[in-house]
């Protein structure tokens, strides 16, 4: 089948070169030509296992095209995906204007009929949004013979494992009321779809507030649990053996119940505050939702707070080591992580800080790279040199059987700040560190 992609980015590259991979014609397109070269010469602009192979081989074959032409995009896809940036607008809600650019540009050109995809995050609504702009520029063009559909069709990727995620999808969301359409997804979702029928046809509306709907529950449950971790700190309870006892029924189970230091990254933020404010338009009060974002952004200060009370609210002179800048392992991204909330308060305290990380280097020089008391350390061990403390905000793999030994050497006093609670405290004491943790008796 021959698709169309709109976007390169974490959603769009993806799905594209994972459709490319199981046989179809795709191209992708974008109006970065800078980046749209740089996928030419096999520069993937994003991190992400197992993606850079893939491109490669699918564009060394022809199946998968980037360009930056947007009219024969549009004439070479009998499927049109939508997979831009649906960014936070001032208020929280989704700007949908690079969505509704998309619309309007696979409406200029079209030529025969089109189905057009909503991949990007979209507010309940979108749809008929997409349908109306589309409409309104064929009537302009005075084609009324050109037709048309809009499908709603979320992803349910995790950054770090977006690849397999869109190979061995759990779910296929397609939101149609047209048979026609619904066979044709069928078709083109077919190679996915082999081990058991994965595919759950709904109105748009409903498909449209799944997605939203998923991020959220599991954003709900990361607020929750952290919110349990400050109680079993104050009440002396450890919070490790409650996640055990909570997560060993079938009910709750043992995903996203891990305490740690708030949830970051491109989705569950942004989609959190969409759908509160998609609330607020039709006079709803989302209290769980708004509970939910609270929670998160007061539990991103934790380590912070760790850290001021240690020194007695004298943090000036400071130097405090920390490893970890991406919001989660597997992924260069910093968007809402909890290392810049971190490093900017540490910075307004008066302290500087040494950071490691190993595949979100080039992210922070960009974002921080201008920062006279922020130093980015070739190596873990390096950001140790120096400093007086340790903070673990990310939990990479390497991250996980330091040199203990080489930490006590190197810092001026052995102190670890553990956002991720990656060690075990009564060990911790053994070895003759002061170890803070969450939701744990330090």
């Amino acid at each position: 089948m021959n698709v169309t992609v709109f976007g390169t980015g974490y959603v769009g590259l993806v799905q594209g070169t994972i459709l490319a991979d199981v046989g179809h014609q795709v191209v992708c397109v974008d109006v970065d030509e800078a980046k749209v070269e740089r996928l030419k010469q096999g520069d993937i602009p994003i991190y992400e296992p197992g993606l850079e192979p893939l491109v490669k081989e699918n564009y060394a074959a022809g199946r998968l095209v980037f360009t930056t032409d947007a009219e024969a995009a549009v004439k070479h896809g009998e499927v049109q995906y939508i997979a831009v940036g649906t960014p936070p607008d001032e208020d929280g809600s989704a700007d949908l204007k690079y969505v509704l650019a998309v619309a309007e540009t696979i409406a200029q050109h079209m030529e025969g009929h089109r189905i057009v995809i909503d991949k990007s995050t979209v507010p309940v609504g979108t749809a008929d949004k997409v349908r109306a702009k589309i409409s309104e520029v064929l009537a302009r063009r005075e084609r009324d013979d050109l037709t048309f559909d809009v499908v709603s069709n979320p992803e349910f990727l995790k950054e770090g494992s977006a690849v397999a995620d869109c190979q061995k999808p759990d779910r296929i969301i397609i939101g149609t009321e047209s048979r026609d359409t619904e066979e044709v997804m069928r078709e083109l979702y077919a190679p996915f779809n082999r081990n058991r029928d994965k595919i759950l046809v709904m109105d748009v509306k409903s498909a449209e507030l799944t997605k939203y709907a998923a991020n959220c529950m599991l954003a709900t449950k990361i607020s929750f649990m952290n919110e349990i971790a400050s109680l079993a700190e104050r009440l002396g309870a450890d919070i490790e053996m409650v996640r055990q006892g909570i997560g060993s029924d079938p009910r709750i189970g043992y995903h996203f119940i891990y305490p740690g230091i708030g949830y970051g990254g491109s989705c569950f933020p942004k989609d959190v505050q969409a759908l509160i404010r998609a609330a607020d338009t039709i006079d709803f009060d989302a209290k769980v939702l708004k509970a939910v974002e609270a929670r998160n952004y007061a539990q991103k200060t934790t380590l912070f707070q760790k850290i001021h009370a240690h020194f007695d609210g004298d943090l000036a002179g400071k130097t405090v080591a920390i490893w970890g800048l991406a919001f989660k392992p597997n992924t260069d991204d910093m968007r809402e992580a909890p290392s810049r909330v971190l490093m900017e308060a540490l910075w307004d305290a008066g302290a500087k800080v040494q950071a490691f990380d190993p595949e979100a280097m080039e992210e922070a020089q960009r974002l921080y790279g201008d920062r006279d008391e922020l130093t980015l350390s070739g190596t873990k061990e390096a950001a140790l040199k120096g400093a007086d403390v340790l903070a673990i905000v990310t939990e990479w793999q390497s991250f996980r059987a330091p040199d203990f030994d080489l930490i006590q050497r190197c810092l001026s006093e052995p102190t670890i700040f553990d956002g991720r609670n990656m060690f075990d405290p009564k060990r911790m004491a053994r070895k003759g560190f002061t170890y803070y943790s969450v939701g744990r008796p330090s």
